[in-house]
């Protein structure tokens, strides 16, 4: 039994090591540079304020879109030019010209490169081609604005600009910086290179087999370690280990300190992928309930009067934003900084954020069947907390107070809800919930006390992921080692017979 438990640990190993040596270099490269995304806040402090008499009225732009019900309605601007989005909830949005209130029906090469260009403040830009994916633009985020414009920009961070087929806003960047390091960092990590040759479905499958392997490897080297290493006496060697010394030995010790660290990083990992549906969401709880959908005739016409009370509550609007909010309108100003101030279709001063019984009763009216239990957070907990700019998460909005609302739903559904907006930030279930377990925290070490202090999360993260690159340097060394024996012995094999052949016979 010992003997097979050696050959398949050896022969994962040898198949195997490589890839785990490059998993760990690349973790610790995304500690520092993240997969390249535009955030809200590059978003917001590239568009200029909107004039008063910019735009016509949503209601009108409500009316070119189309007579599906719309969940959401978003005033922005494209390369300097106004432009209302109207969201359907899925599917691309459709973009409205605000000046003449007409339906974009395609945005051209033309528009894109203008809406790159005001982007990258004035610089010269270039058009490369049009594509539905490349390496910086993989994730599930940009569905709805494939495909994309992209665009060189001549600025002094040479970014690849990401431009919308469906609404002529620049969606992603990617600067030279985070692409050279990205190559080491994420697109090394999540084996991109295999996602080059092969259609997503076997990538992840791929990825996910691979990694369930790796951890196979690692715990069958744990038992081995285990097994090999003399709690009473010593080998020959005057060691418990039975080897002296070099790459053996510190494959051995360091996998019986460090080898429990990498099985969780490579499992927990696994499961970033959500596998075999481990993690697909039952809750019952529709978030649409709460916001409804927006019609013409509650939006208002006074344009120009919701701009300047706006301007009298001390923001000046780059971007507004319209969404229901029990059966009653809501107009949300952002200026470029991000501050908000928000407005009822109904009349009244603009508020810093929605009054805290307005914001249940609406829940309540939402869900007349539930019973829910409202949670207000003043400081962030294990569940709503911000991240820094290298993670995925860094942009998801994390202003405080948040309402968290818990529902009794066979699911046991939460939701935070934005009372600066009314938006729902986020749903989260028992099984979504068991994510922030199984992988924010087991993978990306995301526990708040370490959070608070970056610098020695940091340092714990590197000083591990140096443990566990040495167990794997070293297991990549024996491997080749062995790779080599056997090539030697082959050969010398091949020679004896060749040899005997022309033996004369005894």
């Amino acid at each position: 039994m010992k003997r097979y438990l050696f050959l398949a640990h050896r022969w994962l190993g040898i198949v195997l090591g490589v890839f785990v040596l490059l998993w760990i270099i690349s973790g610790a490269v995304m500690l520092y540079v993240g997969y390249p995304k535009l955030t809200s806040g590059e978003h917001l402090a590239r568009l200029a304020p909107l004039a008063g008499d910019c735009c016509v009225a949503p209601g009108v732009a409500l009316a070119a879109a189309g007579a599906r019900p719309v969940s959401r309605l978003r005033l922005t601007s494209a390369g300097g030019s106004p432009r209302y989005l109207v969201d359907y909830g899925e599917g691309p949005l459709v973009a409205v010209d605000a000046r003449s209130g007409r339906r974009i029906e395609r945005i051209g090469p033309g528009e894109a490169l203008a809406s790159a260009r005001q982007f990258a403040g004035g610089a010269a830009v270039r058009l490369v081609d049009l594509i539905e994916e490349d390496a910086w633009t993989r994730n599930h985020a940009l569905a709805r604005e494939r495909p994309l414009y992209r665009v060189q920009s001549a600025d002094a961070e040479g970014r690849l600009l990401y431009v919308s087929s469906h609404t002529g806003l620049v969606v992603r960047d990617a600067s030279t910086r985070e692409r050279a390091w990205n190559y080491l960092g994420a697109w090394l990590h999540w084996l991109y290179p295999l996602r080059e040759l092969l259609p997503k479905a076997a990538w992840a499958v791929a990825l996910v087999h691979g990694a369930l392997l790796a951890g196979l490897m690692v715990l069958l080297g744990l038992l081995i370690g285990l097994l090999r290493w003399r709690f009473a006496g010593r080998y020959r060697n005057g060691s418990r280990s039975p080897y002296p010394s070099g790459a053996g030995r510190l494959h051995h010790v360091g996998g019986l300190l460090g080898g429990g660290v990498l099985l969780v990083w490579l499992v927990s990992g696994l499961l970033s992928m959500e596998p075999w549906g481990l993690f697909v969401s039952r809750s019952t709880i529709d978030v649409e309930a709460l916001h409804g959908t927006l019609r013409p005739q509650v939006l208002g016409d006074n344009l120009p009067g919701a701009l300047r009370q706006l301007r009298r509550a001390g923001i000046e609007p780059v971007e507004l934003q319209w969404r229901m909010l029990g059966g009653e309108a809501y107009l949300t100003g952002i200026d470029a900084r991000g501050e908000t101030r928000i407005l009822s279709a109904a009349g009244g001063p603009p508020l810093a954020r929605l009054d805290q019984a307005v914001l249940e009763r609406s829940i309540r009216r939402a869900w007349p069947a539930q019973r829910p239990q409202f949670d207000w957070l003043a400081r962030e907990d294990f569940h709503y907390y911000a991240r820094s700019e290298p993670s995925l998460y860094s942009d998801l909005p994390r202003r405080l107070p948040v309402l968290r609302v818990r529902f009794d739903d066979p699911a046991a559904t939460w939701l935070h809800i934005d009372p600066y907006s009314g938006a729902v930030l986020e749903q989260l279930d028992e099984r979504r919930r068991a994510v922030r377990w199984l992988f924010k925290l087991l993978h990306s070490w995301d526990w708040p006390p370490l959070l608070r202090h970056a610098g020695l999360r940091d340092g714990l993260l590197l000083a591990l992921s140096a443990g566990v690159l040495l167990i794997a340097a070293t297991g990549v060394i024996l491997g080749w080692r062995r790779l080599r024996r056997r090539s030697r012995q082959r050969a010398v094999a091949a020679k004896t017979s060749g040899t005997g052949a022309r033996l004369p016979a005894r």
